[in-house]
Formats: C-alpha cells, structure tokens, sequence
C-alpha cells in the first residue's frame, strides 16, 4: 500500500509541478549556464549509497568546500537558489526517486556520508527503511537554514543542535510508520507552508500520542531555541574534534 501511494503520488507530483520545475530550471540555467540539476551523493536503506536529485541552488561545486550544512546566509547559495529553498522547489526532482524505488515520499531525510559515519548505533535504526521526502523533521526544522544563520562553523551546530533532534524525531516515525501515520504527514508537510505554527502544534499533539516525551514535544513546538544535546544513543554532546576528524577523514588527509 506505501509503495502504490509513492507512485500514485510522485507521479500525479511531477505532472503538477511540471510548469513550475520547467520554469525553475530554466532559470537556473540562465545564471551560469550550468546544469540546473544537482545530484546529491546520499545513504539510503540498508547504508546504501544513492544519486538524489535536486534543482541545483548553490554555486557549481559547492559541496567540494566540505560543508555540509547551509544556513540561509551561506555564500554558495545563488539569488536564484535562495527562492527556489525558500519555497522548497529544489526538493521536486526527488519525487524521480521515488518513482525508482530510492526513496518514498514519508520517511527519515536521507544524509550524506560523512553524517552516516557518525551515528550512534541506536541512530542507525534510521537506515532499516527508505529515506523520504518528507518527515516528521523535515517539518520541524524546515527553517533549517535560518536555525544555521549566524553559525561560524554549520556543520559542528548542525551536529550539536539539530541532529540530536532530528534523529529522535526519525526513530520515531521509524517505530510507528504505518500507511496512515505517512498520509498525516503528507497533509501536514502542505499546511506547514501556509500555517506553520497550528501545524508544529498539531504534530506536538501526533508525537505525544505515539509515546514522545514532554522535551522532544517542546522542541517539535518550538517554543524555546535549540540547545545542545546529545544524540540517541550516547551521552555526550558532539565535539568540535569529533566533526573535524570525520573531515579529514572525509578528504583523506
């Protein structure tokens, strides 16, 4: 039944938006005359590695910087690329994704590698089912790049603000993902563009009936600015050394 609704889905989302997927690419184009697309090396079930799609909204070879994490003042992001985040017309093209069976519509955000290798054992729960378009987080933090605004180092707050939550908000959809739960979701990811605040409210009111405590609904409502914490699994924050390291690691120095 999830995998009929995907395609049902993906299909009747990619003849909708085509005007407009057709328009945002055009533009893109026109700045630089690059490719529109970007392909998005990501994890996906089971840690398998896969190529997701994305209208391109940065400067061309952007992630050769090693950032991961953008906030809304990131320099790599074009005039072009901030609208085309802003009205989230960059996450279109994976909907190809879920036609191939990559990805589904309702499901944990996929991350690149570099994240992957730092999960918790508990965190790696997240990999036991397809990654989504949208989830649970993806509502939540869809002010991601305002949350990253004034950081000196996005990866390291991303780790230390937001993956903590974001993590225990997939693990638990993971735990309670059902055909019903992801049609919820799905009506919620839509009204959270037009009414933001009704929305986390609603969702506070989902999370604390499938067992979230009183903090991680306080966190889903927003009430209070994120703080540190650590991630599932473990007991301390995420260190500076610890995201470094993986760098390095990453680059191969």
């Amino acid at each position: 039944m999830k995998r009929g609704l995907d395609i049902a889905l993906s299909i009747a989302g990619l003849i909708a938006t085509f005007p407009v997927l057709a328009i945002a690419a055009f533009v893109i184009w026109l700045q630089d005359f690059r490719s529109p697309f970007y392909i998005a090396q990501r994890v996906g079930q089971a840690g398998a590695p896969f190529r997701m799609f994305k209208l391109r909204s940065m400067v061309a070879n952007a992630d050769r910087t090693g950032v991961d994490s953008t906030s809304r003042t990131d320099v790599r992001l074009t005039p072009v690329g901030s609208v085309v985040r802003k009205l989230k017309l960059d996450e279109i093209p994976q909907l190809f994704n879920v036609l191939r069976g990559e990805m589904t519509l309702v499901g944990p955000r996929p991350n690149v590698e570099r994240e992957t290798r730092l999960y918790t054992t508990e965190e790696r729960r997240l990999l036991s089912v397809r990654p989504g378009i949208t989830d649970i987080s993806s509502i939540v933090f869809a002010d991601l790049g305002d949350i990253l605004s004034d950081s000196g180092n996005a990866n390291l707050d991303y780790s230390q603000l937001v993956r903590p939550w974001k993590s225990r908000l997939g693990l638990l959809y993971v735990d309670h993902a059902s055909f019903w739960l992801d049609l919820k979701l799905i009506i919620l990811t839509v009204l959270g563009v037009f009414w933001r605040s009704a929305t986390l409210s609603i969702l506070a009111r989902l999370a604390r009936s499938m067992g979230a405590d009183g903090t991680l609904c306080v966190v889903i409502r927003r009430e209070k600015p994120l703080a540190p914490a650590p991630p599932p699994g473990r007991d301390e924050i995420v260190s500076e050394a610890e995201v470094l390291r993986d760098a390095v690691v990453k680059v191969g120095v």
